[in-house]
């Protein structure tokens, strides 16, 4: 049998239309679209079927819908025979790779990351934080120049270490603007702002972590049928004990996805599916190595190609 890892997408991975396919034909889903419908108190679905997609985008929409969507995609996989031996996610994907683990249910995971989106748009004044892309350059060096700029009183660090040549920045709105200048004239070019609400995954998110503490202690975890590489430790857990607390520090802490895929490669897999909309973690998956086998399932036609490939004689 193959060995497969699924990683599942994080915010900014959702689009209009998103799981639209696996609604219409997939019948036994539809009661996990009413659901979420329900969690959120509006049309979630329609949202996601029809837009607008400024509405979709907002992140107290955004996270339930890419939660769902990946999710599905991942039960009618394991109906079709198709089990990974580990899992992840970026971000906001760790809830999915938690479901698809066995470690949460989508019925609890559903209300935590709703209660998660709107706790995080509100941790921090809307407008005040900001987050930007840094390509190319040595995390040394982006590093050094970001603890020059707290040393002067302003909030920015690392958020997302993606891949080669790829990070991310998060902090105040002012930090971010003097971290794009000091960078440039570090040599680093290319900066870019990235659409967001907020500062996610810097300390000004900490507001957000005791409201949410209290939301993850009503929800029941079991221990994991397989490893989950956390955003935090890049590490695998199973244990259920220690799975809440990885969660509050990931809302604070850099999203180590590099040393997430680093590490799974070493444990001799055949490919890393990505499991939910879009391909943003595919092409990084090939930036950290292209030789590994990658797959994105983001619709029905995608799923039943992926499946072809699993269930063929090696």
């Amino acid at each position: 049998m193959k060995r497969v890892a699924f990683v599942f997408p994080g915010q900014g991975s959702q689009s209009v239309g998103m799981g639209k396919d696996i609604y219409e034909q997939v019948s036994d889903t539809n009661e996990y679209f009413d659901y979420a419908d329900e969690v959120c108190g509006i049309s979630l679905t329609s949202i996601m079927f029809e837009g607008p997609k400024e509405t979709l985008t907002k992140t107290e929409n955004a996270q339930p819908a890419l939660l769902l969507t990946s999710v599905l995609l991942s039960d009618i996989l394991k109906k079709e025979g198709v089990r990974p031996v580990m899992t992840a996610g970026h971000s906001l994907g760790e809830y999915s790779a938690l479901v698809a683990a066995g470690a949460l249910t989508i019925k609890d995971a559903l209300p935590l990351v709703r209660h998660r989106g709107q706790l995080m748009e509100k941790a921090y004044p809307e407008g005040k934080g900001a987050m930007a892309a840094v390509l190319g350059g040595e995390l040394e060096t982006i590093e050094q120049v970001l603890k020059n700029i707290r040393e002067n009183g302003q909030t920015v660090q690392v958020a997302n270490l993606n891949c080669p040549g790829q990070v991310v920045i998060s902090g105040t709105k002012t930090g971010i603007d003097k971290a794009a200048e000091d960078l440039k004239e570090a040599g680093i070019k290319r900066v870019l702002p990235l659409n967001v609400s907020g500062p996610f995954h810097s300390q000004l998110m900490k507001p957000a972590t005791e409201e949410f503490k209290s939301a993850l202690q009503n929800a029941a975890f079991d221990n994991a049928e397989v490893p989950v590489y956390a955003n935090v430790t890049a590490q695998p857990v199973i244990d259920k004990q220690e799975i809440p607390e990885l969660l509050i520090q990931q809302l604070y802490s850099p999203v180590r996805f590099q040393e997430i895929v680093e590490n799974m490669i070493k444990e001799d897999i055949d490919a890393i599916v990505e499991i939910g909309n879009g391909k943003v973690l595919t092409g990084l998956v090939k930036k950290i190595d292209r030789r590994m086998k990658t797959f994105s399932v983001q619709d029905l036609e995608s799923l039943s190609e992926f499946v072809e490939w699993y269930k063929e004689e090696s």
